[in-house]
């Protein structure tokens, strides 16, 4: 693996030089997961932590080359970086008046949200890779939307591996505060042209959701499946505030996303959908956690993957209610679809209540397709294979369905049949 960098930049901002020091510290007293740590006991990262990842290059691809990644709307605000760095060239920020979006590192000492909210919410020690992600900040997504603004377009987060990336890691800190009264729709995407070459992912995301602020929020993965994306998305919610996310993992050798949300004060809603895919040796990881420290909270989760050929799925969604959470009400449920013998799944949703007076349940479904449904597929003369990859999809549309944006969930219907081979000869 690559250390944290022994020298840090001096003329970077005190506050941020000492953020930095104390993650590369931290990050040198936990090192990397091992297979005793509960919460890393299904994730395999020895792949990770065997290698060694230098910089990654510098590197310049085309704008038209992004054009499948954009979900037929190239006038939407976006924010791109290659290889982690961000590019002026292929970035669009026409956001409106008073609403800031561009790269972190240029945002520094010019943005009071940036000092105040960077690091001060998800904890050095949430994982090691937050620590090691913290001791390499160097540039990032920033988004600040200020008090009863609304962009008139969502705002995308596009991280590019460009060819030639093999064998280097990169360390996306990114940063959106959405302040009282406002409302955002951000999508962070995370796509290769690189191929099938090796290289690392690690990224932080911070969420900031003020008092009856609305944020919609798309987490799209695909990746190249030799390479490796760990990610950790925090969200800190204030009094009457909503938060939306969706999250898409189809890519990477090893991907492991960890979502955490903390309902910081009365009457908020947080809901959480996922979809995810696994094939060939693939190892996709999902670890949620939910906190409910206030009274009269909602959330609701639904994730479900899809695993074929000898891939492995994890789930592992928790909620936590405090005492002085009366009256949360929480949903959580997990369902994954095993297309072969050899794949595998496990799952491990956890309550844990605290208080008397809520309404919480979870669930956790693992199964293969629908024997029935199979049958009478093909009693109505569809073939076998065809009706298997119909119901495969009828599986992933349900929650493709809560997508809120329709040029998103249109792409991401289209990546669901693409995989599981809809409309392809029977």
């Amino acid at each position: 693996m690559t250390a944290v960098a022994d020298r840090i930049d001096t003329t970077l901002p005190a506050w941020l030089v000492a953020l930095r020091q104390q993650g590369g510290q931290r990050f040198a007293e936990l090192g990397l997961p091992k297979s005793r740590d509960e919460e890393w006991r299904f994730t395999p990262i020895s792949p990770i932590a065997s290698a060694t990842f230098g910089a990654a290059p510098e590197a310049t691809v085309s704008l038209e080359s992004l054009t499948p990644f954009m979900f037929g709307h190239a006038e939407w605000p976006r924010l791109v970086f290659v290889n982690g760095r961000y590019s002026a060239e292929l970035s669009s920020v026409a956001v409106g008046a008073g609403i800031r979006a561009g790269s972190l590192a240029q945002a520094l000492g010019s943005d009071p949200a940036l000092e105040k909210h960077l690091g001060r919410h998800v904890a050095l020690d949430a994982t090691p890779f937050v620590a090691w992600n913290t001791g390499q900040i160097a540039d990032g997504a920033f988004v600040h939307v200020p008090s009863r603004a609304e962009p008139a377009y969502p705002i995308h987060l596009l991280f590019v591996t460009a060819p030639g990336a093999g064998e280097s890691a990169v360390y996306p800190r990114n940063l959106v505060v959405v302040d009282r009264e406002a409302r955002a729709s951000i999508i962070e995407s995370y796509v290769t042209l690189a191929g099938g070459e090796r290289y690392l992912t690690n990224v932080v995301t911070e969420v900031v959701v003020a008092e009856n602020a609305w944020v919609e929020h798309t987490r799209i993965q695909r990746e190249g499946e030799q390479a490796f994306h760990v990610g950790l998305t925090h969200i800190a919610q204030e009094r009457d505030s909503h938060y939306r996310n969706f999250s898409f993992a189809m890519g990477g050798a090893i991907a492991r996303h960890d979502l955490r949300s903390h309902l910081n004060a009365a009457n908020v809603e947080s809901l959480l959908y996922g979809l995810y895919f696994g094939r060939g040796e693939q190892l996709v990881d999902n670890h949620t956690a939910i906190f409910h420290d206030h009274p009269n909270c909602r959330s609701w989760e639904v994730y479900k993957g899809i695993l074929d050929g000898r891939s492995h799925g994890v789930f592992n969604g928790k909620i936590f209610v405090t005492p002085e959470a009366q009256k949360t009400d929480a949903k959580q449920t997990n369902r994954a679809l095993l297309l072969s013998e050899t794949a595998k799944i496990d799952t491990k949703p956890q309550l844990e209540i605290f208080a008397d007076d809520v309404k919480c349940t979870h669930g956790a479904t693992v199964g293969a397709l629908n024997e029935k449904m199979l049958f009478y597929l093909q009693s109505r003369c569809i073939p076998l294979a065809a009706a298997r990859r119909f119901l495969t999809y009828a599986f992933a549309a349900e929650v493709v369905a809560e997508v809120a944006l329709e040029p998103v969930r249109a792409e991401l219907d289209r990546l669901v049949q693409e995989r599981v081979g809809v409309g392809l000869g029977g």
